[in-house]
């Protein structure tokens, strides 16, 4: 559980709260989350952040009316800047989302430019918003998140509470540049309990990291509470601490709830991230 889980920053959310559904356009309903919440206690600063990256959300349920009455549908992809002050609620998110349904647009990109014009000033951030038509979908193959899976080893394991001592005295003296991916992340949501299932991507350079205590480190996430976005963050700022590579990238892919799936990622190197949907996605 995450020490801030209480703190009054978050009492006004609606996420986990019964709230009434709008079908009329309604930018009010997007909710911020201060990022200091969890960087404050990881020592990262705002003016002085030790990665680049960005938050990509995937916009499956998306629709609005043309000028006459006709629903229109897009898939949307939404990247927030690391750097915005805030991450946006998910809940929210979906609330703000349905506000369209029933709301004539004259363009595509009236509703491309509401989307980014909202969100970044919800995020108070640079935010880029990108509108898909169906077909371009539709001969997107399933991709898996490239690097050697971590996940089939033969160990066991008993504990799944948060324990970043895993990765303490875990590297070799080997320096070797690798990429690693486990399938086995799950956290929960920081108010509301529910399960938070993902994928996660680390590349680095530096001396090699056990993969048995990488993996134990992951699995422990598994009774952990926070947002995606302070997940992949902690993950990041824990590998450098305590394993210390020159170069690292944690990318993180999860399942969708509400229409809506979020892929953080961090990186203290050029990175480009591998935007194809995974099978659970």
């Amino acid at each position: 559980m995450s020490h801030y889980q209480n703190n009054p920053a978050l009492n006004n959310l609606t996420l986990g709260k019964k709230t009434a559904y709008h079908d009329q356009y309604d930018a009010t309903l997007l909710q911020a989350v201060p990022r200091s919440l969890n960087r404050d206690p990881l020592a990262i600063h705002a003016k002085a952040l030790p990665f680049h990256g960005a938050d990509i959300w995937t916009m499956y349920e998306l629709s609005w009316l043309n000028q006459r009455g006709v629903p229109q549908v897009a898939i949307g992809s939404v990247s927030v800047d690391a750097n915005s002050e805030n991450l946006i609620e998910s809940k929210s998110f979906k609330l703000y989302l349905n506000s369209f349904n029933q709301t004539r647009f004259e363009t595509w990109e009236n509703v491309r430019s509401a989307l980014q014009n909202d969100l970044s000033h919800c995020a108070n951030g640079q935010v880029s918003v990108t509108l898909h038509k169906l077909a371009h979908f539709s001969h997107q193959p399933i991709q898996p998140l490239l690097g050697e899976c971590i996940d089939e080893q033969e160990i066991d394991i008993d504990n799944y509470e948060f324990n970043r001592d895993y990765l303490a005295n875990c590297t070799q003296q080997q320096v070797v540049d690798e990429t690693l991916v486990s399938h086995l992340l799950k956290s929960n949501c920081l108010i509301t309990n529910q399960p938070d299932w993902g994928s996660v991507q680390i590349h680095y350079r530096g001396p090699k990291i056990d993969r048995e205590a990488l993996l134990r480190y992951l699995v422990s996430f598994r009774h952990h509470n926070e947002f995606h976005e302070q997940c992949v963050e902690r993950i990041f700022t824990d590998i450098m601490q305590l394993c210390k590579p020159e170069k690292l990238s944690v990318y993180a892919r999860y399942t969708r709830r509400g229409g809506l799936d979020i892929n953080p990622w961090r990186s203290n190197e050029e990175f480009k991230p591998e935007l194809g949907r995974l099978s659970r996605q």
